[in-house]
């Protein structure tokens, strides 16, 4: 039984780690370069990949949630027991800071790297367009109602068996594509978590936001899911 629960921890930093390290990467090391091409439209597929790719690879030992919001609202809407929501977030927070410093590291390596945002999520002056407070809040708050209500939904009993997570990861480019320019988006307090630490200063003391709101949305989120099942009752 220990073992399981090792090996489900590990999935969730592992896949963490990913999300972060490809996700962040593509906007640290590669959207960075004009010439390279991808911009707003790479970097989101980017995340949408990560999520994807890992949640085939990994889902099937820990569910692949890799986001403490999506823990939480899955504890919410009765799919974890309270007992793994602890030992999950601290997984994928520890992933996502590894991933960081991974990413730190390389673009050291850079003559004349200066780590500025470091793909960090913020408000006001720290968003990528200006966007203030409640702006941000809501933004992140409305992503990740859906993006939780999308992911109970996909695999809910009942749906289509192994396109779950094509759905997941497309469900998170779309809301790259429309976040980025609002909070370089997070829906994932983890992910926020890492590179902020490496941004430091006005990203760490901005940093509450972007657990309050993902968590409050995923919470909703997985409720709203839970009422929309049209299973009958028990």
């Amino acid at each position: 039984m220990e073992s399981i629960v090792q090996k489900r921890l590990i999935a969730e930093l592992l896949g963490t780690f990913w999300l972060t390290f490809c996700g962040c990467g593509s906007a640290i090391l590669a959207a960075a370069f004009p010439q390279l091409g991808i911009g707003f439209a790479g970097v989101s597929l980017a995340f949408g990949l990560t999520v994807l790719t890992m949640a085939y690879a990994v889902g099937g030992i820990s569910g692949g949630h890799f986001n403490p919001a999506v823990t939480i609202g899955l504890w919410a809407g009765r799919r974890v027991r309270g007992a793994d929501v602890l030992p999950y977030i601290a997984a994928q927070v520890s992933g996502a800071i590894v991933a960081a410093a991974a990413l730190y590291l390389i673009a050291k390596g850079q003559p004349g790297f200066e780590p500025g945002g470091f793909a960090a999520n913020g408000y006001g002056p720290l968003s990528p367009g200006h966007f203030d407070m409640k702006a941000a809040a809501l933004a992140e708050l409305i992503a990740t109602f859906f993006f939780v209500l999308i992911i109970m939904r996909v695999t809910a009993p009942g749906a289509v068996a192994g396109f779950a997570p094509i759905a997941i990861g497309l469900a998170l480019t779309l809301i790259h594509l429309v976040l980025i320019p609002v909070t370089n988006t997070s829906v994932n307090p983890a992910r926020s978590t890492g590179p902020a630490l490496f941004a430091g200063g006005q990203y760490l003391s901005q940093l509450w936001l972007f657990w309050l709101a993902p968590i409050a949305g995923g919470v909703l989120g997985a409720l709203a899911a839970r009422a929309l099942d049209d299973r009958p009752a028990n």
